[in-house]
């Protein structure tokens, strides 16, 4: 049997001296006993894969709701996507991998349905109620909002995993971290999800631009990274991206050149900043994991394109229009009449009518794209069944 001895020691032997080893965590807000054969981050991983929030992202949106088709990327399949994109960078660089997995796992558990959209949403309508992010969600259904143990609230995950989600760091997301040291880098794991997160959605997002039609494999093709992808792969910059079998080598092959570059790339910055250890790490006044300078800009100019001509292309933006109605159908309609909320929702409003407003939005945000729009035929379509 091995135990979670062995793994510990596994760790001191395999990991980088830069590399966070569960025997080291700062602990979980509740003392609790070790597990005989899963290290600390182990069960922090296996918490968060039993949550209902994590259940609920497989009909949220990432860019299509789930009535666009089944092809497409939603929450749960593209943080499957970050955290085996996580995996594999930590391991190469002697990252500790089930921190990392973890990380990566929780980092969209705060979204809400229908994407950025709803999250714009709440935002503006809890403008005046301490307004709506869905990084600082994640925490709250992380500590808070899951309730799975009777004497502590939350999953009392230790304080590297919490760490990781408070300091997600990229273009679509607002760092918070007044209560995790604000002052110190976050691990190298919590500095790798960050990464991955963005090689992912980048890569999967021109994915299903392509498969559904919206993107014009001509106009792909002429981008700095698509013709480093084909030159690699031998294919011409007039092949046809849209056809599946070179689809799903474009991008097969655009996900390994993004994730070595970062390993190189990071790998060069540990050597240059002389870092030998996790304090060197975290003292450091940048993050060490990075894409080099050519994959910067090359990856500047996908994102751009890819907000210029998919996530604003009309098909998407009505999509959003949409949501966006529905959401301020919604929201509204319980904070007038606070009736038509669940019991256990209207029992909490009772004790804090300052609340209201907060269980509202929490009820929203936890809601799939599917149940939004049912729910939204049962408040409003007079021969819908309530």
């Amino acid at each position: 049997m091995v135990t979670r001895e062995d793994l510990e020691r596994r760790e001191d032997a395999f990991l980088a001296p830069y590399g966070m080893r569960s025997s080291e965590s700062r602990g979980r807000l509740y003392p609790e006993e070790e597990h005989a054969y899963r290290s600390a981050y182990q069960r922090d991983r296996d918490r968060i894969i039993h949550t209902t929030a994590f259940r609920r992202l497989e009909y949220k949106t990432q860019v299509f709701v789930y009535s666009e088709g089944d092809h497409y990327r939603n929450r749960l399949t593209h943080s499957i996507e970050v955290a085996q994109i996580g995996r594999t960078i930590a391991r190469t660089l002697g990252a500790n991998e089930d921190l990392a997995e973890a990380i990566c796992l929780a980092h969209d558990l705060g979204h809400p349905p229908f994407g950025h959209v709803g999250e714009a949403t709440l935002n503006d309508l809890m403008a005046d109620h301490g307004g709506y992010d869905h990084q600082r969600q994640t925490y709250r259904i992380l500590t808070e909002l899951e309730q799975r143990y009777p004497d502590h609230p939350g999953l009392n995950l230790t304080y590297e995993v919490l760490e990781g989600v408070v300091k997600h760091d990229t273009d679509y997301d607002i760092v918070d971290a007044r209560d995790y040291t604000p002052e110190e880098r976050g691990t190298l794991e919590c500095q790798l999800s960050n990464l991955s997160d963005e090689i992912a959605y980048n890569t999967s997002d021109l994915d299903d631009g392509l498969r559904s039609g919206i993107l014009e494999p001509g106009a792909v093709a002429e981008l700095g990274i698509a013709r480093k992808v084909l030159d690699s792969l031998g294919e011409p910059y007039s092949a046809n991206l849209r056809h599946n079998d070179l689809r799903y080598r474009f991008i097969r092959r655009l996900v390994g050149i993004e994730v070595s570059d970062v390993i190189a790339a990071t790998q060069h910055n540990i050597a240059e900043a002389g870092i030998q250890s996790l304090a060197d790490l975290r003292s450091y006044g940048k993050n060490v994991a990075d894409y080099s300078p050519e994959m910067h800009e090359l990856n500047t100019e996908l994102k751009r394109y890819l907000f210029d001509c998919f996530y604003r292309h009309y098909r998407v933006v009505r999509m959003a229009t949409k949501a966006e109605r529905l959401l301020c159908d919604l929201f509204r309609d319980y904070v007038e009449q606070p009736l038509q909320l669940p019991t256990e929702l209207r029992e909490r409003a009772k004790q804090d009518e300052n609340a209201l407003y907060r269980i509202v939005c929490d009820y929203l945000a936890g809601m799939t794209d599917r149940y939004a729009i049912q729910e939204h035929r049962r408040l409003f379509d007079p021969e819908e069944r309530a």
